[in-house]
């Protein structure tokens, strides 16, 4: 039965939504959802495009559900998380590196032309990256029930467009014989026309993201009559579209002012500043405070319908979807199965088991969102210190980066899907991932680092520590204070 998406009542008195706080907790969500959103995308930048970009969705979606679906089944905020995660992770397709390139290489500094393109590519990039996440943000919040094989139809339907798209907006390639695409946002010999050989152009998929995200938005809108999704599309691509040029603001800045940090305080500033960091966590946080602003003011569209969920994959189907696609994720993204790297490569594949798992299944949704995504972080975090760096011993890596974490995250997993089905409200169930989640992260990636505390001698990596470790501490604070408001709110109504 088709559900139907009803605007949530408001109160007479205040203009608010009833049970869903007041205009005053705007700043709240706005703080809160760049905060996820900032620590998330600036520790993905240790850990790479599809898989490292679903720590900021899920840590963004945990916020979403804590502040705008307290009430609902923890299973539907289960779900909305695991969407978010999977939405973000669609635009780590794309290559960026030369784009972000074209606004600070040394080579076009003081070209204001090349600047603005780069600039331009970079809101269209950043755009399709959090308009996806957007769009599976709005479903997982507004109520309605999509279904298994629907979502695997779409997805293919999706794979189709992206071909479609690549063909039409990221055709011709054949940098042999210097034949580039028209709009293309990666190094060319239209900037840079005495470059030899050394310059390598990189195919772009933008376009093909771009057909699909129209083509995703359109069905929710048309055929799905979703107008969160919807809603949340637009606000995800001008979120994202805003934040990856703005963040770049600063690493250009540097870039084309190196002199002025030659002497005196911009000297310190510039010994102790990973730039490209602090571009990506100012991306991330403009990307993450745009979704909760959007989610604030599209609120009376987002259900938090106490009945519970409806599940459709019965457990045996369910584990056996995981255990495939954990054999697909572990193989491709540390190399152990031959011709697994398409399964990376596109979001879409990635997706396939994952989506209809998350829509039909009782435990998928929890388990994406906890162990399934750390499972690469820790994997990267371990080869990173055990194997390459050797700063610990293969065992003690494996034990303090590997089972530890994950089988803590697994057995809270199976604990919140026990509470669900005991009827834990959304609320319990995000303060409590919201809490494990900030600090497997924070913790992960602070092993990552070298362990730079603030009193230890200060490297590049002191400065972005900090910042998580602040986003780190709030985000603690809310996992720990909303349930007890929620709960009080709900006595005083």
């Amino acid at each position: 039965m088709a559900t139907i998406q009803r605007e949530a009542p408001l109160n007479p008195s205040t203009g608010d939504i009833e049970g869903r706080g007041s205009g005053s907790d705007l700043f709240r969500a706005v703080v809160l959802g760049a905060m996820a959103g900032g620590m998330g995308w600036g520790i993905r930048g240790q850990y790479g495009h599809e898989t490292g970009a679903m720590i900021a969705g899920v840590l963004i979606g945990f916020v979403a559900v804590l502040l705008f679906i307290p009430r609902a089944p923890s299973l539907r905020g289960a779900r909305a998380v695991a969407l978010t995660a999977v939405g973000i992770a669609f635009g780590g397709s794309m290559t960026y590196g030369q784009t972000i390139g074209l606004t600070h290489s040394p080579l076009l500094v003081g070209n204001w032309a090349v600047l603005r393109w780069g600039m331009l590519g970079l809101f269209l990039k950043g755009g399709i990256w959090f308009g996806f996440a957007g769009t599976f943000l709005g479903i997982g919040l507004g109520g309605k029930r999509w279904r298994p094989l629907e979502m695997l139809a779409l997805l293919v339907a999706m794979m189709g467009l992206i071909v479609v798209g690549m063909r039409v907006l990221n055709q011709p390639f054949d940098p042999a014989h210097r034949i580039l695409p028209p709009l293309y946002f990666s190094f060319d010999w239209y900037w840079q026309p005495n470059a030899g050989p050394e310059l390598k152009p990189r195919p772009e998929v933008w376009g093909g993201l771009l057909f699909a995200l129209a083509g995703l938005t359109a069905y929710a809108q048309w055929v799905r009559g979703d107008r969160l999704a919807r809603n949340m599309t637009g606000v995800g691509f001008l979120a994202g579209g805003l934040g990856f040029p703005l963040g770049q603001c600063i690493q250009a800045f540097y870039g084309w002012n190196r002199e002025l940090f030659q002497s005196g305080a911009w000297q310190t500033v510039a010994t102790y500043t990973n730039w490209w960091n602090m571009m990506e966590t100012t991306f991330g946080a403009i990307g993450g405070g745009g979704l909760a602003l959007g989610l604030w003011w599209n609120r009376r569209l987002i259900s938090d319908d106490p009945a519970e969920d409806e599940v459709s994959i019965t457990p045996p189907w369910e584990f056996a979807m995981v255990a495939a696609h954990l054999i697909l994720l572990v193989g491709a993204e540390f190399s152990l199965i031959p011709g697994l790297s398409p399964f990376l490569e596109f979001g879409t594949c990635m997706a396939v088991l994952a989506l209809p798992g998350i829509v039909g299944g009782r435990y998928w949704p929890y388990l994406f969102s906890l162990p399934i995504v750390a499972v690469p972080i820790a994997g990267k975090t371990l080869l990173a210190l055990a194997y390459k760096e050797q700063v610990l011993s293969r065992p003690l890596g494996w034990g303090l980066l590997v089972v530890i974490p994950l089988g803590l995250a697994l057995a809270v997993a199976l604990q919140l899907v026990r509470r669900g089905r005991a009827g834990q409200p959304a609320v319990r169930f995000a303060a409590t991932g919201l809490l494990l989640t900030t600090w497997l992260y924070f913790s992960l990636n602070f092993a990552f680092f070298r362990w730079p505390w603030p009193w230890a001698e200060w490297t590049k990596r002191t400065p972005n520590a900090l910042i998580f470790a602040v986003c780190a501490v709030g985000l603690t604070v809310a996992a720990l204070r909303m349930p007890r408001s929620t709960a009080g709110s709900a006595v005083r109504e």
